[in-house]
């Protein structure tokens, strides 16, 4: 038996570990909106991207 058998243990459950959990983790919108002070501009806005990330969830259930 080698050296590395006796590290098998503690390697494996570092890897499994990760290093933010997921309740932590933002998802990238970290902009605050005030819909009393949105002009229609930013209501267009907020709609292009509601959109855009039905796509990408859509697209994603079709991937899996």
């Amino acid at each position: 038996m080698g050296r590395s058998h006796g590290h098998k243990t503690r390697d494996k459950n570092k890897a499994s570990l990760p290093q933010v959990p997921k309740n932590l983790k933002s998802d990238g919108n970290d902009v605050e909106f005030s819909q009393e002070l949105a002009d229609q501009a930013d209501l267009e806005a907020q709609a292009r991207a509601n959109a855009a990330n039905q796509r990408v969830r859509m697209n994603n259930k079709r991937n899996k």
